[in-house]
């Protein structure tokens, strides 16, 4: 699968894998920024993506940035048709600010098959051996 990308920015990086198996390729900060401890920050990757048809992008965590920092990202879904900016959102969980400079890997992008339900109300549900137990009904 090819996955396009173009850059809006000449600070942009394409992205890329650490190693060829990875199933996220890492985006790229274009400025240095701050993250306050429990504040957010929109990322600038200066890049923009045409995701394949049938799939979406799925922005997610660097698993290293979410242990050794505390930064997580929010809002992560990139569908298909949209062709602007890829920004990414970024929560610092940590009890110190934490700084990114430009060039720093912030994130990875996933891609992901999807599918196009089509929502329709009923008056019942099937029942299942579960039900509607929820929110830690399984144990602990």
């Amino acid at each position: 699968m090819i996955i396009q990308f173009k850059k809006l920015s000449p600070e942009a990086r394409i992205p890329s894998r650490a190693n060829p198996t990875d199933a996220g390729l890492d985006l790229y900060s274009i400025e240095d920024f701050s993250i306050e401890p429990g504040k957010r920050a929109l990322a600038k990757t200066g890049l923009a993506v045409a995701v394949p048809e049938g799939h979406y992008g799925r922005v997610a965590d660097r698993s290293g940035n979410a242990w050794t920092l505390g930064v997580h990202c929010l809002a992560g879904v990139v569908d298909e048709a949209y062709r602007g900016e890829l920004g990414v959102v970024l929560l610092n969980t940590s009890q110190d600010p934490v700084l990114f400079k430009k060039g720093d890997r912030i994130a990875q992008f996933i891609i992901e098959k999807c599918s196009y339900p089509t929502p329709v109300e009923v008056g019942e549900l099937d029942d299942t051996s579960r039900g509607a137990g929820g929110f830690g009904s399984t144990g602990k």
